[in-house]
């Protein structure tokens, strides 16, 4: 390949647009999450109101990975068609639509349904923003993608927070609906890429052309993502299972951390705030991971550390969830830092915004599609046994699967070279 050729940073176009595409981006990784923590720790009040129970709490709990699996699968080529970024702008409209549905919900069937379109939209958002970093930012991916997935914890963990004292405040539709402002805010800055698009579209083209790697064909996604050659490949499977068993273990939580304490003896806001504090941890986790993956050429430790912390939390929610929850939570919470890893390796092991996508995709396609279940499995088998022990070998279980795939995940080399062997 050609030496890296230095491009001037000063040119008028690329400053104002790059700023306006980080506003959008970082407003819409606020958004990727509060459908998910703003209903968790009102699952008790909502199944007072509708009139369900444990079965329907662990649908609503699957909900966002199947949501998320669909639009793994389907993003990349919708990205082709529409572009980058007037997907990243559906993704926000469609996030707003179902929040607001949601909370004027008036049975499960319109929660449900109000959650999954909402959700579709979050999932959508997921995958575009790695090749957006991808193309607006190459000579920063450590720095921005460790911005953009701190501002993403933060939208997982204040929804957490706020969710029961701005029902008892408000009720339960405000607590939910509320969210729905910050999804349209996000849209904001994406209306103004694209009319900037359509008044200059000489210099933001040239904006495009200067944002992507040596070596790339031509900025946009020329053709068609090849997803199915990511499936021939150890790395998108590595990719898939260790985003997989992470968001699963991280689902299976959110769903089901509040029940845990409650049933050991805690109230509904007790549980709410270790939703909170397991989604603080990942905040920590996003501010330091990606800039420390980013300097080391194989950082398969790093998810051996997440996997033993995993463990050491299992152990102590298991058996002494009052005793110390503090320090269980946070173990869990840091386990889950194979989160921002994978999200980071998606622009660490590829090459180009054609390839970041076709990789991003196959691996939240993948990897939400098997951790789908995670929370109906988790709930089902503590209903079957009348207790924790058989949950929490399931997610043992799947924390050993998370270690087989970031080993493959880890390994030095980019998608692109893969294909072509």
């Amino acid at each position: 390949m050609n030496a890296p050729q230095t491009t001037p940073r000063t040119d008028a176009p690329r400053i104002p647009g790059r700023a306006l595409v980080l506003a959008g981006i970082l407003l819409s990784a606020f958004n990727l999450r509060t459908a998910v923590t703003s209903v968790t720790p009102l699952l008790d009040v909502l199944g007072a109101e509708f009139g369900f129970g444990a079965a329907v709490a662990g649908l609503l709990g699957m909900v966002p990975t199947a949501a998320f699996a669909l639009a793994g699968i389907g993003t990349p080529r919708l990205a082709h068609r529409l572009g980058l970024e007037r997907t990243a702008l559906l993704s926000m409209a469609l996030a707003a639509a179902g929040l607001l549905w949601r909370s004027l919900a008036g049975g499960t069937g319109a929660l449900l349904g109000g959650s999954a379109l909402a959700l579709v939209g979050m999932g959508i958002g997921n995958v575009i923003l790695p090749p957006l970093v991808k193309r607006y930012f190459p000579d920063r991916i450590g720095p921005v993608s460790s911005l953009y997935i701190t501002v993403l914890q933060l939208g997982t963990i204040l929804p957490a927070l706020l969710a029961v004292p701005l029902a008892d405040a408000a009720g339960w539709r405000v607590s939910m609906g509320v969210w729905t402002l910050l999804a349209v805010a996000a849209m904001l800055p994406w209306l103004g890429v694209l009319r900037i698009e359509r008044r200059a579209g000489s210099a933001l083209a040239h904006l495009h052309d200067r944002a992507v790697l040596p070596g790339d064909e031509a900025p946009e996604l020329a053709a068609p993502p090849p997803r199915g050659r990511v499936g021939r490949t150890g790395l998108g499977w590595g990719m898939a299972l260790m985003f997989g068993m992470t968001s699963l273990v991280s689902y299976a939580m959110f769903t089901w951390l509040p029940k845990l304490f409650v049933e050991a003896g805690a109230g509904p806001g007790f549980g709410g705030g270790m939703v909170a504090l397991f989604s603080t941890l990942g905040l920590v986790a996003s501010l330091g991971m990606p800039a420390l993956a980013a300097r080391l050429r194989n950082p398969f430790p790093l998810a051996l550390a997440c996997a033993a912390c995993h463990l050491c939390g299992f152990a102590g929610l298991l058996w002494a969830p009052l005793a110390l929850p503090l320090l269980w939570v946070a173990l869990v919470g840091l386990g889950s830092s194979t989160f921002p890893l994978a999200l980071t390796l998606v622009n660490l092991r590829t090459r180009t915004p054609a390839g970041s996508a076709a990789l991003s995709g196959f691996m939240q396609g993948v990897g939400y599609g098997l951790s789908c279940l995670g929370p109906l499995l988790f709930g089902w088998l503590h209903e079957v046994s009348r207790g924790w022990s058989l949950p929490f070998a399931f997610l043992t279980l799947c924390v050993g699967v998370m270690v087989t795939g970031a080993w493959l995940a880890c390994r030095p080399g980019v998608l692109e070279d893969r294909w072509q062997a």
